[in-house]
């Protein structure tokens, strides 16, 4: 039995399905995706139907990332946030363009009902951004701060290699997870195309809303399998890759 973290995919299905075909999924897997579903590339609301199908024939844990929740709101209310408009909102209002209403009834239940994180037997995190809590995950006060927050990447990343996790100065919000996987930050922003690994935490998101690609990693082999280059799959297209 494998279980597969897959990154934020943001509206490219053709990345999905690539790093699908390269997982070859198998019945007995587990697949856990890390939010952020939507907003970027031209197929946001296929992504959407695609992982609902998938979800059918196959074990899947869908975590909600922000630009879910935005993408929710307004299949719930109509209401534009402008700010999700900016950041990838426009493209997925065109996508839904031809959808019917039956599905995005089915597209905002599905939405809805995603968790905000996952914790696994093996006392392992999946979340889309992190958490600022020293009492862990389950403590956190706003529920937005887990698809937002950015501090939790921050700390992996700037923790010493030589302070131990028996230390009294490893972060304490650490200390209550195995691991943690999460999204939301790009690695690319750290010059890496590939998952990044700080202290416990593993982030999964390769850059694939702006010229990255989207990975996915085993989590018990650290395999990983990745998509090519968004722009290149989608070579008429910005992304979120906008001047």
């Amino acid at each position: 039995m494998r279980t597969i973290a897959i990154g934020d995919i943001h509206g490219g299905l053709k990345a999905l399905v690539q790093v699908l075909n390269a997982i070859e999924v198998r019945e007995d897997d587990t697949l856990i995706f890390v939010g952020d579903y939507v907003d970027g590339w031209s197929e946001s609301a296929q992504v959407i139907q695609f992982l609902i199908e998938l979800s059918q024939k196959t074990n899947c844990i869908f975590i909600k990332g922000n630009h879910d929740a935005w993408c929710e709101r307004w299949l719930r209310t109509d209401t534009v946030d402008s700010t999700w408009y900016l950041h990838g909102g426009e493209e997925t209002m065109a996508s839904y363009k031809d959808v019917s209403l039956a599905d995005k009834k089915a597209h905002l239940e599905f939405l809805e009902n995603m968790p905000f994180y996952y914790l696994d037997d093996a006392n392992r995190l999946f979340l889309h951004a992190g958490f600022t809590s020293m009492h862990g995950v389950e403590k956190e006060a706003f529920e937005t701060t887990l698809y937002f927050d950015r501090t939790l990447w921050e700390v992996a990343l700037t923790l010493d290699k030589r302070i131990k996790r028996a230390s009294a100065f490893y972060p304490k919000r650490l200390k209550h997870y195995e691991e943690i996987y999460i999204g939301h930050t790009p690695t690319t922003n750290f010059d890496s195309d590939v998952p990044m690994n700080a202290a416990n935490v593993w982030n999964i998101d390769t850059g694939a809303a702006f010229k990255g690609k989207l990975s996915g990693i085993d989590i018990h082999t650290k395999e990983v399998f990745q998509s090519d280059h968004l722009p290149n799959l989608y070579p008429n297209e910005k992304g979120r890759n906008k001047n």
